[in-house]
């Protein structure tokens, strides 16, 4: 699937629902980089600067725990501001697909760029004050405490009291999805679920829910700010959040520069912002389970997005083996 476009007629119409009239709009523009959304930049007359997200319409293939994304990422931005945490703020959101009317999510724009196009030039002492900076961003994102465990929207499952049986379904979901699709995967979908499912005994010590991005990848981590003196403008793309263990974001967090657990300067930063820095052997269960889901993601997505040629290799490549070494960490009992 490639990703969908909205012409400026609609853009126009959805700015309207949000209360934007057409005479206060100087400049709307397609944003590129997105691999599901449609994007615009949108400029108004006074200077400010919005965002409107625009889901694929209903009935476009997608993961089952893609429906009503944009009522997870309202929910993060809306979090995230409560405590302090630098992303875009809602301007106007509707998520409901459901309602009749096509769903959207107005937001302020969020400055700078994002941490993957600048990482290669940066030097070594800016990149670790940069991830301690980071470290208390997502220790703050993890005080925030949610309703239930599971995805806010519910298309999955409803949310749980138990943060085991929500993950169960999580994982159930994807691999639902999998099959549906006939997804290219490296072990097979019997043997997968089964190793997600001797880890989950470990999980039954996760006793609050928390606010969990999962997805603090390079790209979603915008940094403000000349070489030097850069700092976190904004954490964006909150649309994969959920309400789950805080070390969920380990996840895609060791996306950066290898596991997050094992970064001194990420968790000097996690830890004095009152973030768990220990981790036995219970929680790198969880840790290998978290990946594990992601990974999944990441492999079973590329069927209905048509992803092809080099970039359906590297998600293969990439994920393949690390997929492989977390199921056997879960296997092995941390």
């Amino acid at each position: 699937m490639a990703v969908h476009t909205v012409g400026d007629g609609t853009v126009d119409g959805l700015l309207a629902r949000a209360g934007v009239g057409a005479s206060r709009v100087a400049a709307r523009t397609a944003l590129s980089g997105g691999s599901y959304n449609a994007l615009h930049s949108v400029g108004l007359t006074d200077g400010t600067r919005l965002v409107l997200k625009v889901p694929p319409p209903s009935g476009t293939p997608r993961l089952r725990y893609e429906a009503e994304l944009l009522c997870g990422e309202a929910l993060f931005y809306e979090s995230a501001a409560a405590v302090g945490v630098p992303a875009p703020r809602v301007v106007h959101a509707e998520w409901a697909e459901d309602a009749g009317a096509a769903p959207f999510l107005l937001m302020t724009y969020a400055p700078g760029v994002p941490w993957s196009e600048v990482a290669g030039a940066m030097a070594a002492e800016e990149r670790d004050r940069l991830r301690r900076e980071l470290g208390g961003l997502v220790a703050r994102l993890h005080t925030v405490r949610g309703p239930g465990f599971g995805y806010p929207a519910q298309r999955v499952a409803p949310l749980a009291d138990r943060w085991a049986p929500a993950f169960a379904a999580m994982t159930g979901a994807v691999l639902a999805d999998a099959a549906d699709f006939g997804s290219w995967l490296p072990r097979p979908l019997d043997a997968i679920r089964s190793a997600l499912a001797g880890g989950a005994a470990a999980l039954e010590e996760v006793a609050e829910p928390a606010l969990v991005h999962f997805d603090l990848w390079p790209g979603n981590v915008l940094l403000d700010g000349p070489p030097g003196a850069r700092t976190v403008g904004g954490l964006i793309d909150g649309e994969r959040m959920f309400w789950g263990d805080p070390l969920a974001d380990f996840a895609s967090l060791s996306l950066m520069t290898g596991d997050a657990e094992d970064d001194p300067a990420f968790l000097a930063g996690y830890g004095a912002a009152g973030g768990r820095t220990d981790f036995d052997a219970a929680a790198r269960v969880r840790l290998a389970l978290y990946r594990s889901y992601l990974y999944l993601i990441m492999l079973v997505e590329v069927v209905p997005r048509s992803t092809g040629g080099e970039q359906l290799a590297w998600v293969r490549d990439f994920t393949a083996p690390r997929l492989a070494a977390a199921l056997d960490v879960v296997g092995a009992g941390g």
